[in-house]
């Protein structure tokens, strides 16, 4: 029975089921594509080798480069004498876009083939190394289709040999740098040279041609602008003296006297009789109406003559404006109003304690009656007074206008005069004034045109290096290593892809849509075959033991799963073997099984041979047959004699006596039973065809728990699509990494062509390298099988 690890490994479980259609090819995934790199590492590592080694061969060989830079500031654009900002009074902007432009500008001045001139002829530098010319294979091979141009004339200067010019600059370019450094308004220069010395020179000398550049441009702008104001100034002179002379002309005809002083508003006073006339009359007649304003409100306030309101207007603003009077006659009635308050209060008081009757209170009534009569004469008094001023202001202010709309009719007539004066005037002051302002600022440009001036500050200045800049080691390891990467998974990707080896189980699965798959791990048979048997044979021989089957056992080379029972290949054979005991629903899958594969080399044989061990092991009757009838093998791998065997009985039709042929080959286990193929006959497909072969296996089957075939390859022959008609259950053995997965597939349509559906393929020598697979059954290092010794 198998044991709970057997059952536990049923990932090799081989079970035959109908395969109707032909699984979709799945998505790659991340797991699959670190299998392929897992099986094609060779091809990484050899790529990433061989970038490695050219990139280290590319570093020692290149010529080292030294980098010498500067740092210069762009401050803000001054505005000279003669500038367009300075004319129209505006300061220098400091906007960020036009400071970006001006930086922007600059860079493209460092890096103009004037100023690559200038300091290639001062410096002499067409004759260092950085200019010699290099042979250019592109550049040979496209001066081969392009026309060639007119060839520079001998000993001549630079500025007039233009291919030798164009040369040089290419070269000056190429080893130039000048980068802006962002968010500020500093450059950055880098020169590269085979010299540290010429590096540095370069880079300074490059700085002070830009500074001379930019003091020259100025200078020349001035000094332009200076000459062309000169010719301007005299005929601005001459208009200015003829606008002067046409002032005084309208000064003597208008009559406008000026006093050279400026108003609040900085503009100059004039003056004419008309208008001072016009200003007194506009101030009486504000006066009038605001004096005829107030007496009209005091006026409204008293012609209804109640003495009560009359006297409470004392003190009130809005006598600000009567007459000496009115303003008496108001004091007078508020005093009357305070006696007649006494005199009634006392009236009241002596009524209430000694009646109507008492004397005094006689003469106090007749007293308040007194009073209360002088209160009523003096509202009167001060109502005509009030109305008689109203009707004062009144005129005053009729006659006052009459006035102000004379004196305005002959200013109006004078105004037409003054206006052209003082357009005049406006004009001669502005035309001297810019004359002046424009010989002062000639003058001021005279000056600075003499000064050096510039934007352009040094902030660092560039000095000798020490080390070298190019070639970078690092850059050279990283781009090897990166590139090497690249190209190396790309061809491991571009050989799987091409690669129609079976790689791994998902090949497989591809073809047998409903099939389960068997692995089998790599066997070296002959050194571990050889280290095994000299263990054994020390064993045996200590005990005396050493015999014919023990010999036999040791000359085998296929029989693994008797010399090494607990060798990773024989774990997996019992694996199989559960498998095929067991099945879907328990039972067996069949009793008779035949081994085959596409072609040969793929481990049939020793498949077949070491699956009838490992089945007789388990107490079963196993009978292997050789049904390889054209190129047999298990007669010399077993030991057997072949002169009787399968052919013989086939060709003399005596298959009842087939256990009189059958052979033991290991005493030790007694189970198995061994036909071999006998002598290779003229037509073996037609004796496998027979109806002898199938009375063979009717015969076999009630003699056998397990019938083996181990047939011939499916492709080169058809011996094996005629035995599959006998098979329960048939067996394609696939070696990895060297079985094609076309002729795999074509092995499968032929069998299923013969109406063969249980099929059951198993991948033979996968190898501890092969990849994930083989660590996921447990074949790593033999770890989990052990040694080769019984415990």
């Amino acid at each position: 029975m198998p044991t709970k690890n057997e059952l536990a490994m049923t990932p090799a479980v081989i079970t035959g089921m109908p395969a109707p259609m032909m699984p979709a090819r799945k998505e790659m995934t991340v797991q699959d594509l670190w299998g392929i790199l897992s099986r094609r590492r060779g091809i990484v590592l050899g790529v990433l080798l061989l970038t490695m080694a050219a990139a280290a061969t590319l570093f020692a060989t290149s010529t080292r480069l030294y980098s010498a830079s500067a740092e210069i500031q762009v401050q803000k654009e001054s505005a000279d004498a003669l500038s367009m900002d300075t004319m129209m009074g505006a300061g220098p902007t400091s906007d960020a876009v036009e400071s970006n432009v001006n930086i922007q500008t600059q860079a493209q001045i460092l890096q103009s083939d004037s100023l690559a001139l200038q300091v290639i002829k001062e410096l002499n530098l067409e004759g260092s190394p950085d200019f010699r010319s290099h042979f250019n294979p592109i550049g040979w091979a496209m001066g081969l289709f392009a026309p060639a141009g007119i060839p520079d004339p001998r000993n001549v200067p630079l500025e007039e040999a233009p291919a030798r010019r164009a040369g040089v600059i290419r070269a000056f370019e190429a080893h130039l740098k000048v980068s802006p450094v962002s968010g500020t308004r500093l450059i950055n220069i880098e020169y590269l040279s085979t010299s540290p010395q010429t590096a540095a020179v370069v880079v300074n000398k490059l700085v002070e041609d830009l500074t001379d550049y930019n003091f020259q441009t100025r200078h020349n702008a001035t000094r332009e602008a200076s000459a062309w104001l000169g010719n301007q100034l005299h005929d601005l002179r001459t208009q200015s003296e003829a606008l002067q002379a046409k002032l005084v002309g309208l000064q003597r005809d208008s009559g406008v006297f000026a006093f050279g002083q400026t108003d609040g508003q900085g503009r100059d006073q004039v003056f004419t009789p008309e208008l001072d006339r016009l200003q007194q009359a506009t101030s009486q007649l504000e006066q009038a109406q605001s004096s005829r304003i107030m007496k009209g409100a005091l006026y409204q306030v008293v012609k209804n003559g109640d003495p009560e309101l009359i006297s409470g207007l004392a003190g009130n603003g809005m006598l600000s404006g009567a007459s000496a009077g009115v303003t008496g006659s108001l004091t007078l009635l508020q005093s009357l109003r305070g006696e007649e308050a006494q005199t009634q209060a006392k009236l009241n008081e002596l009524s209430a304690k000694f009646g109507p009757g008492y004397p005094k209170v006689a003469e106090l009534q007749s007293s308040l009656d007194s009073t209360q009569k002088s209160i009523r004469d003096e509202a009167a008094r001060v109502q005509a007074r009030v109305q008689n001023d109203y009707m004062v202001a009144q005129q005053i202010e009729d006659k006052d206008r009459a006035l102000y709309l004379d004196e305005k009719n002959q200013a109006e007539s004078q105004n037409d005069k003054a206006v052209q004066y003082q357009i005049a005037r406006q004009e001669a002051a502005q035309s001297r004034t810019l004359y002046e302002s424009l010989v002062s600022r000639m003058k001021e440009a005279d000056v600075v045109a003499g000064m050096r001036s510039s934007n352009i500050t040094l902030v660092d200045p560039a000095r000798v290096p020490a080390s070298p800049a190019k070639p970078s080691a690092f850059k050279y390891a990283a781009a090897s290593i990166a590139g090497g990467l690249l190209f190396g998974i790309c061809g491991a990707l571009f050989r799987d892809a091409t690669d129609t080896r079976i790689q791994e189980l998902g090949d497989m699965e591809l073809l047998l849509a409903e099939a389960s798959i068997g692995l089998l791990p790599y066997h070296d048979a002959k050194s571990e075959r050889k280290r095994v048997a000299e263990k054994k044979r020390a064993s045996w021989a200590s005990m005396g033991t050493i015999h014919a089957a023990a010999s036999n056992l040791m000359a085998s080379n296929a029989a693994v799963a008797a010399i090494e029972p607990r060798a990773a290949y024989t774990e997996a054979l019992r694996v199989l073997c559960t498998s095929l005991m067991q099945g879907d629903n328990g039972g067996p899958c069949g009793q008779v099984f035949l081994v085959t594969s596409s072609v040969s080399g793929e481990g049939k044989s020793m498949l077949s041979t070491n699956l009838a061990i490992v089945c007789a092991q388990r107490g079963k009757t196993v009978l292997l047959i050789d049904g390889d009838l054209r190129t047999p093998v298990l007669h010399r791998n077993l030991n057997l004699e072949s002169g009787q065997g399968l052919s013989s009985l086939l060709f003399e039709g005596d298959v009842d006596a087939v256990s009189s042929v059958v052979q033991v080959p290991f005493p030790g286990i007694p189970g198995l039973y061994v036909l071999p193929a006998g002598p290779v006959p003229a037509y073996p497909a037609e004796l496998l065809a027979s109806d002898g072969m199938a009375e063979l296996v009717r015969i076999s089957r009630r003699h056998y728990d397990y019938i083996i075939i181990d047939g011939a390859p499916i492709l080169p022959v058809t011996d094996s699509a005629l035995l599959s008609r006998y098979a329960d259950f048939t067996l394609v053995v696939a070696r990895h990494n060297v079985t094609d997965r076309r002729s795999l597939e074509r092995t499968c349509q032929i069998l299923r062509s013969q109406g063969v559906h249980q099929i059951g393929m198993v991948l033979n020598g996968v190898r501890a390298s092969g990849g994930t697979q083989y660590r996921y059954y447990g074949y790593k290092q033999f770890s989990y099988t052990g040694s080769d010794q019984h415990a």
